[in-house]
């Protein structure tokens, strides 16, 4: 797994992160695509397993370098360098893109995710009854995923911390959506908007000299949730990528085929015409949640009107994405001679 990194190496593993960290802010979209895709998802599993007793052994006797080398450092250092990056600088503009050509991101991403089973199904080789059943049965939770209702906000510390156990595993598990899972769950809003924005303002404040935010009890309370939400991630990335690791090493072509089908299956998540549908109350009134937010019921996906000039950008946004992967592959498979 270890191998020396030249520099392009290192700036398209930023790049990589930065990809990761914008994927996994889109619902319907996973970050574990990007490194199932980008060609790293398996030294990303196993270097997240080596955070495990013998690391922290090393990192507490004070061999911080055997345990720099040990968990891979500079792989995981400069891929969570990005997704932070990335957290702060392109979910902002995502955000922007989001509310102002919602439908020319979703085709983007979708070229992507299509682009990706082209990428992941073109050399495996291995279809037999078990991966065909395996994969049949990815297609049908993906597909049964993107049409659940979600639930209603819930700021409870535990509830919390499971969803932030949860929603990593877009992380580690391509095609399921972390992002996608918190709107299930009905905190969305609270985690991945909000908490960083709250983050994002006491740092700038901070940077101003500006300390005024330890008197703001609503503030610090959402710093708060993020904090235990942080904890419950980092818990569920090193949890489930033991796991995963030793799925992968058993049932690897099973494993690949589930992927497969679950990706397939999440095309329906990320379909770019549809209309929100918002929860109802008595009196056929939209529910708001405690921000005023319209709490979101579930979305009605529609057939594209091709006599619309704008369904015709979005055919451009998602040949787009297909071609992004296509450069990815023809990275990876060019990528010593280029080096």
């Amino acid at each position: 797994m270890h191998h020396p990194r030249t520099f392009l190496d290192k700036l398209l593993l930023v790049i990589k992160g930065l990809c990761m960290g914008a994927a996994n802010k889109v619902p319907g979209v996973s970050g574990g695509i990007v490194a199932f895709v980008g060609g790293f998802y398996e030294e990303f599993i196993y270097s997240l397993q080596k955070i495990n007793i013998k690391a922290f052994k090393l990192l507490f006797s004070g061999r911080f370098k055997s345990f720099y080398r040990y968990i891979n450092g500079s792989f995981i250092s400069l891929l969570l360098f990005g997704m932070l990056v990335s957290y702060f600088s392109v979910s902002k503009v995502l955000d922007y893109f989001l509310k102002h050509n919602e439908l020319f991101v979703w085709s983007a991403f979708f070229g992507m995710i299509l682009g990706s089973i082209y990428y992941i199904g073109k050399d495996f080789e291995h279809w037999k009854k078990d991966t065909f059943t395996a994969a049949i049965i990815g297609l049908a939770i993906g597909i049964a995923i993107s049409f659940l209702s979600p639930a209603k906000e819930n700021d409870n510390l535990l509830f919390i911390f499971l969803c932030g156990m949860i929603s990593v595993s877009g992380m580690t598990l391509p095609g399921l959506s972390g992002s996608f899972i918190l709107i299930l769950l009905g905190n969305y809003v609270l985690l991945l908007v909000d908490s960083v924005n709250a983050l994002y303002d006491t740092f700038a404040e901070l940077f101003q000299g500006d300390f005024s935010f330890i008197r703001n009890t609503e503030r610090l309370n959402t710093l708060k949730v993020l904090a235990v939400f942080t904890l419950g991630s980092a818990t569920g990335l090193v949890s489930l990528s033991h796991l995963l690791s030793f799925v992968l090493k058993r049932f690897k072509h099973i494993t690949t085929a589930v992927i497969l089908g679950f990706i397939t299956g999440s095309l329906g998540t990320v379909w770019p015409w549809k209309r929100t549908i918002y929860k109802k109350g008595l009196g056929e009134t939209v529910l708001l949640d405690s921000r005023g937010e319209k709490i979101i019921s579930n979305y009605e996906r529609f057939l594209p009107d091709l006599r619309n000039p704008e369904t015709w950008w979005a055919l451009f946004f998602i040949v787009l994405g297909i071609s992004i992967l296509l450069i990815l592959d023809w990275y990876g498979k060019n990528r010593k001679r280029l080096a």
